[in-house]
């Protein structure tokens, strides 16, 4: 029997662009603590899942959402609720890494200022802080005032982690992070989500299923319906789902017809 605390309780929730349905019905939870790896083909509707937990959807005209993301108790989608509350609550970081184009220091540094969460020297000690946890600090302790572009992909990315912790989030989306990066900074994100997790509940959508095994908790698995909308198959721990899988996902997932 589960005993960890839910974080988000995702309930019937369908989301449309217009009059096609991107989504449909999907029901699951996402426990706090743990990393949550959404996995399927391409198309499928996981990074629409993923954007609905913080409302990025809401940017996207058209965009129509049915059914309820429940954060802490409160549905998220409640016509009273501050969107952008809701994306400080709920970081995110994409696939490609999309560092401000200024300094290093700025970059972690801008988001808390703006929210209040640290200022003069406290916010020197928070960069430092922010960019420590994400092992980056030894690193560009000597140029912070250096433009975060000049850095690596692998660097850049972790900056990015950085920036988004610096908001004080208690939950940490990620869409296909590792996905245009090599091996070595891809390893050293999987570290790191390891350890964030202690602090924050992560959920991640990605294509490798190497990765969904060696740093997820549970998985969730989505398959696109005959009417082309996303929808979950199975959500269960990720040891279950990588050593017992199901006769309906073994050809499309064990022969690697994904992607």
């Amino acid at each position: 029997m589960n005993t960890t605390n839910t974080k988000i309780s995702i309930d019937n929730l369908s989301i449309y662009y217009g009059s096609f349905r991107a989504l449909a019905d999907v029901s699951m939870p996402i426990y706090e603590h743990q990393i949550t790896a959404i996995i399927g083909p391409s198309g499928c509707g996981k990074s629409t899942l993923l954007r609905s937990i913080n409302r990025m959807n809401d940017l996207v005209e058209g965009c129509r959402v049915e059914g309820r993301v429940i954060l802490d108790d409160n549905d998220i989608y409640r016509s009273r609720v501050d969107a952008v509350r809701v994306r400080q609550q709920v970081g995110m970081v994409f696939q490609k890494p999309n560092p401000f184009p200024r300094s290093i220091y700025e970059n972690v540094a801008f988001g808390a200022r703006h929210h209040g969460i640290a200022r003069g020297k406290q916010l020197d000690d928070w960069v430092e802080h922010c960019l420590r946890r994400v092992a980056l600090w030894d690193e560009v302790k000597d140029k912070l005032m250096q433009s975060g572009a000049a850095l690596s992909g692998g660097q850049q990315q972790r900056l990015c982690i950085a920036r988004t912790i610096a908001l004080e989030p208690d939950v940490i989306l990620m869409d296909e992070p590792c996905a245009a990066l090599d091996p070595i900074a891809t390893a050293k994100i999987e570290e790191l989500l390891q350890d964030l997790k202690n602090n924050y509940t992560i959920a991640i959508v990605t294509h490798n299923m190497q990765q969904a095994a060696r740093i997820s908790d549970y998985t969730a698995m989505m398959f696109m319906r005959p009417d082309r909308a996303g929808q979950l198959v199975e959500f269960t721990d990720t040891s279950t789902i990588f050593t017992q899988p199901k006769e309906q996902r073994t050809q499309d997932y064990i022969s690697g017809r994904f992607g």
